[in-house]
């Protein structure tokens, strides 16, 4: 069992997927990330950005095997890569309410949400795919986050009070 954190400006108490943003590294979806600290930093983040509320940790368990039992379909990058920075192109790409990608789940790293012009001189054909993996490497700590993108991933989160 997995605890994990999401951070916002208000607390979660059950997950609604029509809030969700589109164009995020793994698609529309629910983000959570292992690191409390990290977490937090995205709530301060995210009450800043949205000048409203204040900074608040929800906390959700997960099981990967339950999941894994359940069927659900799960990609994992367990570090950075072409495949991973193409991925998260692929999915700040999409504008559109059908996913990019079959996935329930993603687990893999974050990137660098300053890096946008970067993903358009990749878009263009400026910059390799290699050269790309290293301009949207968080910077700071190593940081891992999960989306769940459907209902049928969502609904194996459980709250937990901190």
């Amino acid at each position: 069992m997995k605890r994990l954190y999401h951070g916002s400006n208000v607390s979660i108490e059950k997950i609604d997927l029509s809030r969700s943003r589109r164009g995020k590294d793994f698609g529309q979806g629910f983000y959570l990330n292992a690191n409390p600290d990290q977490a937090m930093e995205m709530a301060a983040r995210t009450t800043r950005f949205l000048n409203e509320g204040t900074p608040t940790l929800s906390c959700f368990e997960f099981d990967e095997d339950e999941a894994t039992k359940n069927g659900l379909n799960i990609k994992v990058f367990p570090d950075y890569s072409e495949e991973w920075a193409e991925f998260v192109v692929m999915n700040r790409k999409n504008n559109s309410d059908i996913p990019a990608h079959p996935y329930d789940i993603v687990i893999g790293p974050i990137a660098d949400d300053t890096v946008g012009v970067q993903i358009r001189r990749f878009i263009m054909g400026y910059l390799s795919a290699s050269a790309l993996v290293e301009e949207l490497r968080f910077k700071g700590d190593h940081a891992i986050q999960y989306f769940f993108g459907t209902l049928k991933a969502v609904k194996l989160l459980k709250r937990i009070e901190l």
